[in-house]
């Protein structure tokens, strides 16, 4: 055996009886062993037993210290709640004061507006329902009027189109321009079936005409329109924001009627104060009782005016606020049915003005004679082409009328952020049509769009009204004294707005996060003319009473959300406000916003440290959760309270500098935001 095997027998002899020995162990040791490790498994269920009841004491505790803290915040809200509400109401004075300063200068905007073209711009808020539908039929009677003029001045320059003639061609071409009016004329004097592509020299606009067209003596006139005077008026109520004569009527009705009462109840307290008076005073000499009778008179007087001031303002306050929660109501089912190809214009918007597109028979030319120019006027006046003829049995081919291809421009201040669609005017139905409208062809770098046309009229294109909503963030921040910046941000656009005072400019555009330039930047306007040019050019942010029809919103019970607006535009001068994404957790019956305080225009800051707030329209709290929280919670941040309103609530954390700049803000500022805010109704549209 080597010395190698030797070793290892001997080493496994080894631990064999190593093993052998420890195995053997006595039954008390044993019993010992399992009695130690029962005891240690009844000591550390103990102890589990007696952490947990601590656990659940405490637990229970913590229930009922938030629950005395949480009645005693609502005990304290109740108890304040009087004296809030009614300094909020001191501070909502504004709204009526701006109301009565728009009053007293309406009369100089109207004789403005009289001035104005036709009187299409006339505010209809300044008018009763009455006098609405007058100036309506007025200004259809001005439109038709107008276009007779067009057709007018078309007939006179088509019966000079020989001596007018291009050289080349031998037909006559005509472009005059004007601000909102460019009118494309051309005459067909060469009757040429080989010519039959219309180009206007300069532009982009082209025709393509059929043979019967070519060879007819013919005139084709387009009169482009910068404005929309085909679409139909539509049925306006009086009772728009803050601007209704009947608002006004009633005011001075309850005003005239509460002063007639309180004169006389002030005139029947004097007489009997003046029979007490003198019953009293019978010695007193007649000249003491005259100078009694004037002092008491006047403080009669002054009385009464004090009172009537009180009440027109209590009135106005009201009636201001009938009529901005106009502004956000929903419409309970849509004003129309449309019929198959009928546009619904409560869905669509025309832009780009109206193309007026016109075929008309060729009037008599003049013909120079002895030095005189002799022309033939027809008494009928400009007679238009009928294309296609009512009756085609006298021609041969099915396809003598094809349609016809036009190229138009599309207006440089309008934006499309798809392609826009072709829209006919159905003159029997009065309505805009897409039916009769093929191959469509829109060219966006070019901004030229081509189709073809069954049969000539008004046309006009239009894009969904709605396909900036819902916003997908905003924000309102201040900028100085009495001026504010809202950027609004879509799917396709980022609109930034300025509002100063009682005025509004487009401060950026941005599309498609580039840069876009607009006609409307750096132009102030009022807050309504603001709003409609706007919407004119396409950037419409602005939800109608029918929106929620077509637009998916996050409905907010009205009532919460005119507040909310409100007290908004109260704090506007130092706080910035933001879209909170629980916003749409809180329900209809809450408003939740981001808030923080901004005194300057350099305070960029690229994380913006915000506080939530969530307001039920008589309830505002700050919450304890924050944007990048993962569950939605309405718990009360620590240390803070319960408010009736916003403006008390930020009045717990806000600096002396920020409050006194709310105070200090001008009423017209406070209105003209609060109306930006009620127009675009960012706490349902986002």
């Amino acid at each position: 055996m080597k010395a190698q095997d030797t070793f290892s027998w001997k080493y496994s002899g080894g631990l064999q009886l190593f093993s052998a020995r420890k195995k053997k162990i006595t039954k008390a040791e044993r019993l010992k062993q399992l009695q130690e490790e029962e005891e240690r498994r009844q000591k550390e269920e103990e102890e589990t037993r007696v952490k947990h009841e601590k656990e659940e004491m405490e637990r229970l505790e913590r229930q009922r210290v938030e629950r005395e803290k949480w009645h005693q915040l609502e005990a304290k809200d109740l108890e304040r709640r009087n004296e809030e509400l009614e300094e909020l109401y001191l501070l909502e004075e504004c709204f009526p004061e701006a109301e009565k300063l728009k009053q007293d200068t309406r009369l100089l905007s109207q004789l403005i507006e009289k001035l104005r073209l036709l009187l299409l711009q006339t505010p209809s808020y300044d008018l009763e329902d009455k006098a609405i539908i007058q100036y309506q039929g007025s200004i259809l009677e001005l439109q038709e009027l107008l276009h007779l003029k067009f057709n007018v001045a078309t007939e006179r320059l088509l019966r000079q189109a020989s001596t007018l003639a291009d050289l080349d061609s031998g037909n006559m071409e005509k472009v005059i321009q004007d601000e909102n009016v460019t009118v494309y004329v051309w005459a067909n004097l060469k009757k040429n079936p080989r010519y039959r592509s219309v180009r206007f020299s300069e532009t982009q606009i082209r025709f393509e005409i059929p043979r019967i067209l070519a060879t007819s003596g013919i005139a084709i006139r387009l009169l482009h329109t910068h404005y929309d005077h085909a679409t139909p008026l539509r049925p306006v109520s009086a009772s728009l924001p803050g601007h209704t004569a009947t608002v006004t009527h009633f005011v001075k009705g309850e005003v005239q009627k509460g002063e007639a009462e309180i004169s006389k109840e002030l005139q029947e307290e004097y007489k009997q104060q003046e029979c007490e008076s003198v019953s009293v005073c019978e010695e007193e000499t007649k000249v003491e009782e005259q100078g009694d009778t004037e002092v008491q008179m006047s403080f009669v007087q002054e009385e009464s005016e004090a009172t009537k001031c009180e009440l027109e303002m209590k009135l106005l306050s009201e009636a201001v606020f009938a009529a901005q929660l106009l502004l956000i109501e929903n419409a309970n089912e849509k004003p129309c049915f449309c019929e198959d190809n009928e546009v619904d214009l409560c869905q669509f918007t025309t832009l780009g003005g109206v193309y007026h597109l016109d075929i008309f028979e060729l009037p008599p030319q003049c013909k120079p004679m002895k030095g005189w120019m002799i022309v033939e006027i027809l008494k009928e006046g400009l007679q238009k082409y009928i294309y296609p003829p009512e009756s085609t049995e006298d021609f041969e081919t099915e396809n003598a009328f094809p349609p016809i291809e036009v190229t138009l421009e599309v207006q440089e201040n309008v934006i499309f952020f798809e392609d826009p669609m072709v829209a006919r005017w159905d003159a029997e139905g009065k309505h805009w049509q897409t039916d009769g409208i093929s191959n469509v062809l829109y060219q966006s770098e070019e901004r030229l769009i081509t189709f073809s046309l069954e049969t000539f009229g008004p046309v006009t294109l239009i894009q969904d009204t709605h396909i900036n909503m819902p916003f997908q963030s905003w924000e309102l921040r201040p900028l100085d004294v009495n001026k504010v910046l809202l950027t609004v941000t879509t799917v396709f656009t980022e609109i930034q707005i300025q509002i100063k005072e009682n005025l509004c400019m487009l401060a950026s555009v941005k599309v498609d996060n580039k840069k876009h330039s607009s006609t409307l930047e750096g132009r102030w306007m009022t807050p309504i003319s603001f709003i409609l040019a706007l919407k004119e050019t396409g950037l419409n942010i602005f939800p109608t009473g029918h929106s929620h029809f077509y637009v998916v919103i996050n409905r907010k019970e009205p009532l919460v959300e005119i507040k909310a607006y409100r007290q908004l535009a109260l704090l506007s001068s130092a706080f910035a406000f933001g879209w909170s994404k629980w916003n749409v957790e809180c329900g209809s019956k809450k408003v939740i916003v981001k808030l923080r305080e901004h005194l300057t225009e350099e305070e960029l800051v690229q994380d913006p440290n915000w506080t939530l707030l969530m307001f039920s329209g008589d309830r505002a709290q700050r919450l304890k959760i924050n944007e990048n929280s993962e569950t939605f919670s309405e718990a009360l941040k620590e240390e803070t309270e319960f408010h009736s309103t916003l403006y008390h609530l930020v009045k717990d954390f806000a600096s002396k500098e920020a409050m006194e700049k709310i105070r200090s803000s001008k009423c017209q500022f406070i209105d003209s935001v609060c109306y930006m805010l009620l127009s675009t109704r960012l706490l349902s549209y986002s």
